[in-house]
């Protein structure tokens, strides 16, 4: 089982910067997509084309060109739900979070592909961090109401959040910076807590400089100042299933790389 996870940063923008080929090359069972910025009805034709051998769940959000997710999965994988309204989260209307509940190896598997608020003012100066703290406690809650009917939990996409240092590039200059303030980092230690756990770091615990978005202002990506928004958070009884996860940061097209989480 293969999974990407990819903040496009806009689906139209993107087929046209290699993301056709990308899906061609990698095969993957399952893509959850952040930011695709378009309604169901504005998918591009050849996006279906090309992922004709997908079913896929598309967010149904009502304002334009901002935030959504969608996740396609093949059509011979075994799926007991799909859904993308999720009241339990403030704003939900909003359609960051798309889910698809399952079966693999006998395991019940919930899969979220979130694109987690970030945090920041908005244009018209209203304070979102608060949003962002109460989506995070919601979502922890949630997953911890699946994790007890017996489901085990992966959570992919755009978390907006920078846990440690070494997942930042500068991470003194950072220290008072959206994505990398302790109140937002405690939430992930909250996670850990709680039983989750992040598959890369897990897999690779000093492994540094491996990020997965950059700025598009001053050379940023060329020069690897970068920070690691992007990851896979599990339930325990995943674990054992972890043969591979990577971060593709050669590919290009977004302000985000491409991750992925492939599964024995």
């Amino acid at each position: 089982m293969k999974i990407a996870s990819r903040n496009v940063n806009g689906i139209r923008a993107v087929l046209n910067k290699g993301f056709f080929e990308w899906v061609k090359e990698n095969d993957r069972d399952i893509f959850c997509l952040q930011e695709v910025k378009a309604f169901e009805t504005q998918i591009p034709p050849e996006l279906r084309f090309h992922l004709s051998d997908y079913h896929y769940l598309w967010h149904k959000g009502t304002r334009p060109g901002y935030a959504g997710t969608a996740i396609f999965y093949k059509k011979n994988i075994e799926i007991k739900e799909a859904k993308s309204e999720f009241p339990i989260f403030e704003f939900w209307e909003e359609w960051r979070t798309t889910e698809i509940i399952f079966l693999y190896k006998g395991k019940e598997i919930v899969l979220m592909n979130i694109y987690f608020p970030n945090g920041g003012e908005r244009a018209d100066g209203t304070e979102m961090l608060t949003y962002k703290l109460d989506y995070y406690k919601n979502f922890i809650k949630y997953c911890n109401e699946q994790k007890i009917t017996g489901r085990e939990i992966i959570t992919t996409g755009d978390f907006n959040i920078c846990h440690q240092a070494i997942d930042i590039a500068r991470p003194e200059e950072n220290k008072n910076s959206i994505w990398f303030l302790p109140i937002e980092r405690a939430e992930m230690d909250t996670m850990l807590a709680q039983g989750y756990t992040d598959v890369r770091r897990w897999k690779n615990p000093t492994l540094a400089e491996r990020y997965t978005w950059w700025s598009y202002r001053a050379g940023s990506r060329p020069r690897n100042v970068g920070w690691r928004l992007d990851y896979f958070w599990v339930s325990g009884g995943i674990l054992p299933l972890v043969k591979d996860i990577q971060h593709q940061d050669d590919v290009l097209g977004s302000d985000h790389c491409p991750i992925f989480l492939e599964l024995s």
